[in-house]
């Protein structure tokens, strides 16, 4: 089965710092781009960072550029989405998502695996 597992959600201040990891079974992970999306209370689900197969190719969006860090090693280890300097606005439920059936780590339409979600909350 394949499946996409995200951890190290919480409850922090403004101006702190976590650390989310997602970890996969079912697939040869490291051979595919893994995204970070997340989802606040009353808005749409937004692409937060991407990584492809290497880190020659990564995404971030406009809002976390300069405090967010997606980072893999190439192997089967966890990708992980290094916050800091987090801000109120950061608050929402984080998704790890992989587009099973394309390697193209920019188009969202294709991720099509997703994970169950950790809450991030960060308070002011």
């Amino acid at each position: 089965e394949v499946q996409l597992v995200e951890s190290g959600g919480g409850l922090v201040q403004a101006g702190g710092s976590l650390r989310l990891s997602c970890t996969a079974s079912g697939f040869t992970f490291e051979n595919y781009p893994i995204g970070w999306f997340r989802q606040a209370p009353g808005k749409e689900r937004e692409a937060v960072s991407a990584i492809g197969r290497d880190e020659s190719m990564i995404y971030y969006a406009d809002s976390v550029k300069g405090r967010f860090t997606i980072s893999r090693d190439g192997t089967t280890s966890p990708v992980y989405l290094q916050m800091n300097s987090l801000k109120p606005e950061d608050t929402g439920v984080y998704y790890c998502a992989t587009p099973f059936y394309s390697d193209l780590y920019l188009d969202w339409d294709s991720y099509d695996t997703w994970g169950q979600g950790t809450q991030v909350t960060v308070s002011s």
